[in-house]
């Protein structure tokens, strides 16, 4: 038995999921082997999965979305960090009720990246979502020695709004540590950098940019990139419209210039945490998420870990707090079964409030159902 989910944003983290999977499934079957494998597919939550998998949690001061100093976390084991932007710039890192869509910065994210080489880091896999920022990466660059400068030379304002009066960019200061590591951008979006697909449009309004709002933050980051098209020649037009681009306000875009390769984020994760062998000690894969719906066919977690382990011919069953596809879409995704947790108590806000104990009630019926 392989418990393999991630968390239910707001009730439980995927640690906390797997812990309570397990209990119930021992309710039925005492002695049952279940390995607990919890995972993340690059946006928060990523580098607590890597920590329970076994890597070392490093803590490192770093400056929040609106230049407040935060303590922030990256995860490492032998030359791998997984360093996870949220834990520096992401929207809960703001004060509450607070939305910043113009002036958020990415600064802290560079710094996590420049810890992760203080640290021997040779590969960093650099998990980006749930962003507070739609800067292109502007911040984090300039953590790692770029700069940024209006027509006075002057560094322009944080933020994706600031980039407006970008005059000039200079990429010669970027730490030369960048040029020997391997940099993967782990990242569940394919979005370009900007257009109606791009990343002010469509995530924006989440990190409370109005309208107008969103039309300055998209001609700012196209004027961004085309500055950056003169410092670093047609790569950068390039990089702007490649996919994954758009991820996390354009931290994206950022992250190609540095020589990132995009894949998908549970790929990635999945081979990082040792997805692969577990699998095999396994006959039956527990995945899950808070919300099971349209999104998580588009490269969340759960689909991930389904699309491996029946590739595996593995049986795969689901936990979730609500359930939005019909069974045929769970089956195309190679999941037998769901169980939501609506299922044991309709009421939603107290399956959010008590998500825990009508978990591990859940696990009992999928005990009873496949171990008996």
């Amino acid at each position: 038995m392989l418990i393999a989910a991630d968390k239910f944003k707001g009730s439980l983290t995927a640690v906390q999921v797997a812990e309570r999977v397990t209990a119930g499934l021992r309710r039925v079957a005492p002695d049952l082997w279940a390995e607990s494998l919890p995972v993340a597919d690059g946006g928060d939550g990523t580098v607590d999965a890597a920590v329970a998998a076994g890597f070392e949690r490093r803590e490192v001061r770093v400056a929040g979305p609106l230049g407040q100093e935060v303590t922030a976390a990256f995860a490492l084991r032998e030359g791998t960090a997984v360093v996870e932007m949220a834990e520096a710039s992401g929207l809960q890192r703001l004060p509450a009720g607070v939305f910043a869509p113009l002036t958020a910065s990415t600064y802290g994210s560079g710094e996590l990246l420049r810890a992760a080489l203080d640290a021997g880091a040779r590969t960093i896999v650099f998990g980006v979502g749930g962003s507070a920022t739609t800067d292109g990466g502007a911040g984090m660059l300039s953590a790692l020695g770029a700069r940024f400068l209006t027509e006075d030379g002057e560094p322009v304002p944080p933020g994706g709004g600031g980039l407006a009066g970008l005059a000039r960019a200079d990429l010669s200061g970027l730490d030369p540590r960048l040029a020997s590591v391997e940099l993967v951008l782990a990242s569940d979006v394919d979005n370009p950098l900007t257009g109606p697909k791009g990343a002010p449009a469509v995530y924006g309004p989440q990190k409370g940019a109005t309208p107008d709002d969103v039309a300055a933050l998209d001609a700012a980051l196209a004027h961004f990139a085309a500055v950056l098209e003169a410092e670093a020649g047609p790569r950068a037009a390039e990089y702007a419209a490649a996919p994954g681009a758009g991820a996390a306000g354009g931290i994206g875009f950022g992250a190609l210039l540095l020589g990132a390769r995009f894949r998908p984020g549970i790929e990635v994760m999945l081979d990082v945490l040792g997805f692969a062998p577990a699998l095999e000690r396994a006959s039956l894969v527990i995945t899950g998420e808070g919300s099971l719906d349209e999104q998580t066919l588009h490269g969340k977690a759960p689909a991930g870990v389904a699309a491996a382990a029946r590739a595996a011919g593995r049986t795969v069953v689901a936990v979730c707090g609500r359930l939005a596809l019909p069974e045929e879409a769970l089956l195309r995704a190679g999941i037998e079964r769901a169980y939501p947790l609506t299922s044991v108590e309709p009421d939603v806000a107290r399956c959010i409030a008590e998500a825990g104990p009508i978990l591990e009630e859940l696990a009992t019926r999928i005990a009873k159902d496949y171990l008996s």
